[in-house]
């Protein structure tokens, strides 16, 4: 089963590109994920927290920011979206300026 979703971001892709940065930057320092950039708007996720695997690929759009991965199974699918989607909703926040975005 596939683990997908999607979210909104109205910033210009140089800015959005940025906080996703920041935002691979804090998942490492926090978690011990490693976010592998493939491309200029494409980055590779692993490594596991806990009980919980995260395998997948973080895709920047002009409109949206989609991740896609390995399925963390059911009892862990609901958290581990809510808390990803979580995240990039608040690295995306343009009324938060990326300097002051938590990257440990």
């Amino acid at each position: 089963m596939a683990f997908e979703f999607s979210a909104p971001h109205h910033l210009e892709l140089a800015d959005a590109r940025a906080r996703l940065h920041a935002l691979g930057d804090y998942l490492g320092n926090k978690y011990g994920l490693t976010i592998t950039w493939t491309g200029e708007n494409t980055a590779s996720v692993t490594g596991s927290y806990l009980v919980v695997t995260v395998q997948g690929t973080l895709e920047l759009g002009e409109k949206t920011v989609t991740f896609s991965g390995k399925d963390p199974g059911m009892l862990w699918r609901g958290k581990a979206k809510d808390y990803l989607l979580g995240k990039i909703e608040k690295y995306l926040n343009p009324g938060t300026p990326v300097d002051s975005l938590p990257r440990r």
